[in-house]
This record gives structure tokens, sequence and C-alpha cells, in this order.
């Protein structure tokens, strides 16, 4: 009888062990983990990674942490950025190249501070970095620098591109040759600022039951230096096919845009600011609309989370950043990168990359 209980005992246990193992593995293949990543870049503090396929190679275009002394607040003063370096890599998992200073602050003669997120494109045999900047009245606008070479440096435009407002232009090109800019950002992006159309120097936001503040879109000109048309809205919507509300602070657009395309569908992606999410949308066309339908990267050490999506040699990747480098400073930040994965229906496995200050180091 004793044995019995015993080799039943036994049975049972084992089932379990095996249950839990099964239902591990699957947690793990639905929601990617990236608590390993070591940072891409560790002599310098690095951001907002934009990274594109440039000549055979993987180009990243990210912002320039630095500590300038400011204290932080909620406009992100402390963000107080003033060039660019490019960075690229052949093959995944090589030490990047630093190609050093590509644009600074003082090249640009519109500029006065925080250049913050930037963005790349190519068109025939011209690179072109955008990149926003406040100008002399604190008020951010996106410029744009072009460069035969993809590693820069870049010679900016004497003005910024003509009604060009907020932060973190983000460039896509369609599968027609057009290159759409997305771009914005609330709070210290200013966005709210412009809801009138012109800017007015006091933030008002919508009540938590009205439609959020939307990103924008324009078409670009053929020089790719100007804007083809006037800034549109895009709308994300909820699933029951409604606008997603300001209160809906979980999903609704923060900052930090970016639009791929997988499979003929258009999805944009972007933070979720105070919850820290990078989620997404998908539509059916670069304007949309965009329907909510997941998120792609949790909330990671530090404030800020802010990203770009790229294929690579048959295999998608998110290039993200967080404060591990630093252990823990929001505002001096280091870039990651890690393999993005679609389920058969097209929406995107879910990655969690939260680390502790110290386990990366």
């Amino acid at each position: 009888m004793r044995s019995t209980l015993i080799r039943s005992f036994g049975t049972l246990l084992f089932a379990l062990v095996l249950c839990y193992a099964c239902s591990d593995s699957k947690r793990t293949k639905n929601q990617p983990s990236a608590h390993h990543l070591k940072p891409l870049v560790t002599n310098l503090y690095t951001a907002d990674p934009s990274a594109h396929v440039f000549e055979g190679k993987l180009y990243i275009y990210p912002s320039h942490d630095f500590e300038s002394g400011i204290p932080e607040d909620d406009l992100g003063s402390h963000f107080n950025m003033k060039d660019y370096h490019v960075y690229s890599m052949e093959s995944v998992g090589e030490e990047l190249k630093d190609h050093g200073v590509a644009l600074s602050v003082d090249d640009v003669p519109w500029a006065k501070r925080q250049m913050w997120a930037p963005d790349a494109a190519k068109k025939d045999s011209t690179y072109y970095l955008y990149f926003p900047a406040k100008d002399e009245n604190d008020i951010f606008r996106i410029g744009v620098a072009t460069s035969k070479s993809p590693s820069g440096p870049f010679h900016p435009e004497a003005k910024p591109i003509d009604g060009s407002f907020s932060i973190d232009p983000a460039v896509f090109k369609d599968t027609d040759g057009s290159y759409y800019m997305y771009f914005g950002g609330i709070w210290g992006g200013q966005l709210q600022r412009w809801q009138s159309g012109e800017y007015i120097a006091e933030d008002t936001y919508p009540g938590d039951n009205d439609p959020a503040i939307s990103p924008k879109v324009a078409k670009l000109s053929n020089d790719m230096k100007q804007f083809a048309e006037l800034p549109k809205d895009i709308v994300i919507l909820a699933k029951d096919g409604k606008p997603i509300t300001a209160g809906a602070n979980d999903k609704r657009f923060f900052e930090a845009a970016w639009v791929h395309q997988y499979k003929g569908k258009y999805y944009f992606s972007y933070s979720t600011g105070d919850t820290h999410n990078i989620a997404y949308a998908i539509g059916d066309s670069p304007y949309g609309p965009f329907t909510y339908t997941g998120v792609i990267l949790k909330p990671v050490l530090g404030w800020t989370n802010h990203h770009s999506i790229v294929q690579y040699n048959g295999k998608w990747y998110l290039f993200f950043h967080d404060s591990s480098l630093s252990e823990g400073k929001t505002h001096l930040r280091s870039i990651k990168m890690t393999e993005l994965k679609y389920n058969s229906d097209g929406t995107i496995q879910t990655i969690d990359a939260m680390v502790e200050p110290k386990n990366e180091l």
C-alpha cells in the first residue's frame, strides 16, 4: 500500500512538473524575454534608436544623452542632448562601429537646444537625417540635414521644415516610393499646444472621455526637405471602432511614432509615455486609421520607452533603450536590440525587457 502511494505521489509530482514546464514554455514562446541583453554602446549614453538597412548594413541613428546638470521636470528639460552619433554593424551580434558626430546643435543655424530623437531616410544617392530641436523661442521644430554617406557628416538646411512642429520624426517609405513623416509628442513634446493649428504657449488637454490628441503624418516633397501637404491627424481606434480616449493612457499615443509594413498591413507603433508601453495598431493605409492591437514592449528600466523596428537578413528586430548602463538614471540611457517575432495572425509577440539596475553591469 505504501509503495503504491509513493508511486502515485511520484506520478502526480512528475505530471505537475511537466505541466508547469509546458505552461512556462508556452509563456516564454508567447512573451519573449530580453532580460539578458547588453547595451550596444557602453562608452556613451545613447537613446531613441532609429534603425535602417543601408548599403547592406544596419545603421542606427540614436540621440546622445549626457549629464547636463539640468533638474528633472515633466517637460523633459533634463534631456538636453546636443549632437548625434551614427553607428553601424554588418552582422547581428558584432560590436557597433561608431562613425563619430554626424551633426551638432552648433551646426544648425536655427536650433537652440534639445536635439531629441532623430530618424534617417535614403532617396536616390542622398541620405537624410531628420531631427527635432528647440528654436530661439523654445518651440520644437523639425529640421533636415543631408549627406552622401549614411554615416554622415550631415549638412543641415538653414531653416526647419516649413509647418513642422513637435518631436520624434519617423520617415516611412511606402511600396509606391512615397515617403511619409510621422511625428508628435505630448507633454514636453508640445503637441498639445498645436490643437488649434497655431502654437499656443500653454498646455491644454482633452477630457478623459474625449478622443486623445492625435499624432501627425505628412507626405514629404520630392526633394525630401519639405512637407508636400498639411500634416494630418493619425486616428488610433479602439477595437470597438471608436477613437482611443485621452483617459486610456495605457493605449493612447504619447510619443515615439514608428511605421513599418508586414504582409501588406501598416503597423503604427508608439510609446504610451506615462504608462511606459510600446504599443501598436494596424491599418490598411499609411494615413490610417489604425486599430489598437496590443503591446510590443513592456515598460523598461527608466521613465522613457522609445523604439524602432527593422527587417534584416530575413529576421525582424526591435531596437529600444533603457537605463541599465547608468543604473537607473532615466536621462542617461543605452540602446539595445532583440529579435521581434510575429504570430500566425500577424500580431506581434510581447517582449519583456525589464532588468534590475545592476543586472546588466
